[in-house]
């Protein structure tokens, strides 16, 4: 089996170790679908599983250290006024595996009310995520995420950037050990 790593920001794959093929999105959900999408189309798939690595923040008290995750949704879709249109958003994405749940979207959460409002469906919050589990799973690609808790989703994550260099030894560890 290959293996694609797929990260939002170099800093975050700056650990990854020799010999992965790394494909880095750029910020968000938008970025991340297409970088994706564009790396899927231009690669032999048969045998190959995707492994998105990155940062989240913390919804909850006391999560820290890595978390696989087991389901992703998308946080910032209005859901219930499409269905009640007739269309199904496919908000939510299980991935075969129990693990903590990702919302993904493209807010930056760092205040108290929203990270509350995610809170009541998520334990973690990132911003490509979503993206990245939905593209895998519209090219029949496995998709595996594993992110590192940076902060508490609240006034702490102004304070990322100086976290990126803890979860990339972390992340890349993780890569190390499994892969």
């Amino acid at each position: 089996m290959s293996v694609l790593v797929v990260a939002a920001l170099a800093a975050e794959a700056a650990r990854v170790p020799d010999g992965l093929d790394v494909v880095v999105t750029g910020l968000g959900k938008t970025a991340a679908a297409v970088a994706v999408t564009a790396a899927l189309c231009g690669r032999d798939r048969e045998g190959l599983a995707v492994v998105n690595i990155g940062t989240a923040g913390a919804l909850r008290d006391g999560l820290d250290g890595l978390h696989e995750i087991g389901t992703v949704l998308n946080h910032d879709i209005n859901a219930d006024v499409l269905r009640s249109l007739g269309v199904d958003p496919h908000e939510v994405i299980e991935l075969g595996r129990p693990g903590a749940v990702l919302a993904s979207g493209d807010l930056f959460v760092h205040n108290p009310v929203d990270k509350a409002r995610l809170a009541e469906r998520a334990d973690l919050v990132d911003m490509e995520g979503y993206a990245v589990a939905y593209a895998g799973r519209h090219f029949d690609v496995p998709v595996r995420l594993v992110k590192h808790v940076s902060d508490n989703a609240d006034g702490t994550a102004l304070d990322w950037p100086a976290a990126l260099d803890r979860s990339a030894r972390a992340l890349g560890a993780w890569l190390e050990e499994n892969l």
